[in-house]
């Protein structure tokens, strides 16, 4: 098992990279926004970027495009 990890390093150091990439943005991305709940969600789950990647492109614009939305409509 040892050696196959030292054979496949590049894999390893490749997927920690990935990893370490979108977890910065997204954590980045909650703190900006107050959302504590991801943010722990975040910061304890290791899902290799796939949750990470659901709340910067799936969650968060949508709770932007909402917002946006609202700040169009006049208010009577």
């Amino acid at each position: 098992m040892i050696e196959a990890f030292l054979q496949n390093w590049w894999l390893i150091l490749i997927v920690s990279i990935w990893s370490i990439f979108w977890k910065g943005m997204a954590l980045w991305k909650a703190a900006q926004r107050r959302d504590k709940w991801w943010f722990i969600a975040i910061l304890i789950l290791n899902t290799l970027g796939i949750l990470d990647i659901f709340y910067l492109y799936v969650y968060a614009r949508l709770i932007d495009q909402k917002k946006a939305a609202e700040n169009k409509i006049p208010k009577e």
